[in-house]
């Protein structure tokens, strides 16, 4: 079971966008990367393919390490590790660490 997930809240703990915070867009799991909404824009050059289409420089995301990020817990209001707790019906749940608030 992964820790970080679609569309939980992140802060960035390394890199050029420390400190930042963003929404998960998706998650690339072969490369343990994320794509985090906001952060880590990167700048490619796009050729003119179409006559409806546009050439130039498109500015997007790029994905990140998820070692580089922490969830935001909204009780404790700043980033926190995760626990997982196994339910006596086999199902799991993560929770903060720091407030045992689940998410």
């Amino acid at each position: 079971m992964a820790k970080l997930r679609k569309n939980d809240t992140v802060v960035v703990l390394a890199g050029r966008d420390r400190g930042k915070t963003g929404k998960i867009l998706a998650m690339l799991p072969a490369g343990k990367r994320a794509l985090v909404e906001g952060v880590n824009f990167v700048k490619k050059h796009a050729r003119r393919t179409r006559d409806d289409q546009q050439g130039g420089i498109i500015q997007k995301e790029a994905p990140i390490h998820v070692s580089n990020l922490a969830i935001f817990c909204k009780g404790c209001n700043r980033p926190t590790k995760i626990g997982i707790d196994v339910l006596k019906d086999g199902a799991k749940t993560r929770f903060c660490k720091k407030c045992k608030e689940v998410f």
